[in-house]
């Protein structure tokens, strides 16, 4: 089950189309649905959380704590949508776009995509462009 939490004054329009395109990602990936909760917030939540778990003292647009046991995915992703607002300026996008990029980015590392290496995150960059354009 996907949920959307909001500590933000952020709030999806379509959650019912994000939920259900999220979870055929997830099934073509052949994993499977378990609880993944989505948290939208702003910069200073999320910097907050970089520092405290991850010991990262700068700004970013998500991070994911991954529960998952094998291809059963589960686990936290939290958004902030400031941060989402200042990359789609940065390049020249629509916010939708590039919210939409960073949701199905969370999935892609749920299901055990990585994006720390120029290849990696190539291959990242291909899925993420592949599921946007099934997103109808």
């Amino acid at each position: 089950m996907i949920s959307f939490n909001y500590e933000n004054n952020f709030k999806l329009t379509n959650e019912l189309k994000i939920s259900n395109w999220l979870s055929t990602v997830i099934n073509a990936e052949n994993c499977k649905e378990d609880e993944i909760n989505y948290v939208f917030c702003d910069d200073t939540y999320l910097h907050k959380l970089n520092i405290e778990f991850l010991n990262h003292d700068t700004l970013t647009d998500i991070i994911s704590f991954d529960y998952s046991v094998g291809k059963t995915l589960q686990g936290d992703i939290f958004i902030s949508t400031e941060r989402v607002e200042e990359n789609a300026i940065d390049f020249s996008v629509p916010f939708v776009e590039e919210l939409n990029r960073v949701l199905v980015h969370g999935i892609l590392h749920f299901c055990g995509y990585k994006d720390k290496t120029e290849a990696d995150a190539l291959l990242m960059r291909d899925k993420e462009n592949y599921y946007l354009k099934t997103l109808v």
